[in-house]
C-alpha cells in the first residue's frame, strides 16, 4: 500500500467492492469502524484489478454511511456555515464528500500484509472515541482514533485523530477558512473538487 501514514496527512490538507455487511449493520461505534476497516482491507487486496476509479466507487458507500460528512463539512466551515444558504451547504457537503472518497481511494491502492485494528473505546464529553491502529508491513503502528455520534440507529464517524491528538476537523477548518477568506465558498467547492478530479485523473494515468 502506497504512503499509508500519507493517508492520515492527507486529512490535514484542503485542498466504493460492495461495502462490508457489517459495515450496514453496526450496533456500536467500535462496529462501524471495524465495518469500514473491512471494506478498505477489501479494497485493497483489490486495489490492482479495481483502479483508482473502481476503488472509489468501491469505497464510496461504505465511507458515505461510516462518516457523518454534513457534519464534517459543517463543523470544518466552522461559524461561516450559518451563513451559507442550503444550497451552499449542500455543495460543500458534496464536494467535501467526494474528495474525501477519492483520498482514500488514491492512498489504500495496494496490499502487502497490512492490518486494520480496532483496539478499545473510552466514553468522554464530546463523544465515543474508538481507538484503532494501521500496523504497516514492516510491523511499525500507526495509530488512529475516531470521535464517534450516533445518528438514530447508526454511529457514525466525526472526526479522526491522527496519533491520538491531531485532530482532522481542526486543521481543516484552519485551511478552509483561509480558502473562504480569499475565494469564497465558490472558491472552496472548487478547490475541493479539484483535488478530487485529480487524484483520480492522476491515478488513471500512472
Amino acid at each position: 500500500m502506497r504512503r499509508l501514514v500519507g493517508l492520515c496527512v492527507a486529512f490535514l490538507l484542503v485542498v466504493g467492492l460492495a461495502p462490508s455487511p457489517v459495515a450496514h449493520a453496526a450496533t456500536g461505534p467500535e462496529d462501524t469502524v471495524r465495518g469500514l476497516y473491512a471494506t478498505l482491507l477489501d479494497t485493497m487486496r483489490n486495489a490492482p484489478e479495481l483502479g483508482q476509479k473502481g476503488r472509489y466507487d468501491a469505497l464510496a458507500p461504505a465511507i458515505r454511511h461510516s462518516f457523518d460528512l454534513p457534519a464534517m463539512a459543517r463543523l470544518a466551515v466552522g461559524p461561516g456555515w450559518a451563513g451559507l444558504s442550503p444550497a451552499q451547504q449542500q455543495r460543500v457537503t458534496e464536494a467535501f464528500a467526494r474528495y474525501t472518497i477519492a483520498t482514500y481511494a488514491d492512498r489504500f491502492d495496494g496490499y502487502s500484509g497490512e492490518k486494520l485494528e480496532v483496539t478499545g473505546q473510552q466514553r468522554g464529553t464530546f463523544g465515543t472515541l474508538v481507538e484503532s491502529r494501521i500496523v504497516r508491513s514492516n510491523g511499525d503502528p500507526v495509530r488512529i482514533d475516531y470521535l464517534m455520534r450516533r445518528n438514530g440507529d447508526v454511529w457514525q464517524i466525526e472526526d479522526v485523530y491522527l496519533t491520538g491528538a491531531i485532530s482532522q476537523l481542526a486543521s481543516l477548518r484552519s485551511q478552509f477558512s483561509s480558502v473562504l477568506a480569499r475565494h469564497g465558498v465558490d472558491g472552496l467547492v472548487e478547490a475541493l473538487n479539484r483535488k478530487a478530479e485529480l487524484l483520480v485523473a492522476n491515478a488513471s494515468a500512472s
